[in-house]
């Protein structure tokens, strides 16, 4: 049974955004450069992203920056949000937690630590996925992982996967045994692939300009030895 709103309760919602802020605002893979004496944003790029960090220090500090931004978006809505289940209707829980997953998508594009721009947001949505609805990212990962193998551009598979989340968000449970998604993950799916899209618009002036960073197998494997 929830119980009545108190002013606890809305101070544990300002903590929360305020806690996924700040935990999407963790610097992962500029960490990971400093370790390897790398500007991350001076290479490559520029982007404090894993695929950057893939191209410059290799595969094994690319899984690593990997793995932290996944949980940069995660644990917010997994661990932050989960209080608010016992304080509000189901639908009015549920919109808070997309709420947090979204500040946490904020805080890694535009973090508070370092620089005025941080990541595009991929990593870190796969995250607020992972947590909120699991099912649909090995379709999302898939529509990614063809358009990098055709295109080689991680810019346009980026986009493409958030693209195709609302797509699979509405097929999904008429196939399988799935659990319909809820109304705040939906319209969250119909947005997102707009922020992800603003967040790559220099990669795609980039693509029509034919300048854009390709996906280089054979350098990425020359970067082994550099972990």
């Amino acid at each position: 049974m929830n119980h009545p709103v108190t002013d606890t309760h809305l101070f544990y919602i300002f903590l929360a955004l305020l806690l996924s802020y700040l935990t999407g605002s963790f610097p992962s893979a500029e960490i990971a450069g400093r370790r390897h004496e790398t500007n991350i944003r001076e290479q490559g790029s520029g982007n404090p992203g894993t695929f950057n960090v893939l191209r410059l220090l290799g595969w094994k500090s690319a899984i690593a920056v990997f793995a932290a931004d996944t949980v940069k978006g995660c644990l917010p809505v997994v661990i932050y949000a989960k209080p608010l289940f016992g304080f509000y209707e189901t639908d009015i829980a549920l919109t808070l937690q997309i709420l947090i997953g979204s500040i946490a998508i904020l805080g890694h594009c535009y973090p508070l630590f370092g620089a005025k721009t941080g990541g595009k947001g991929v990593t870190t949505l796969g995250g607020v996925l992972l947590g909120v609805y699991p099912a649909v990212l090995p379709f999302c990962i898939t529509v990614f992982a063809v358009s990098v193998i055709k295109t080689r551009y991680a810019s346009l598979g980026s986009i493409l996967a958030s693209a195709s989340l609302p797509i699979f968000l509405l097929l999904l449970p008429s196939f399988w045994s799935l659990q319909e998604p809820s109304l705040p993950l939906l319209v969250f799916s119909l947005l997102i692939p707009w922020f992800i899209i603003f967040t790559h618009r220099s990669n795609i002036v980039h693509i029509r300009n034919g300048t854009e960073n390709k996906v280089n197998t054979a350098d990425i494997l020359k970067k082994k030895g550099a972990d």
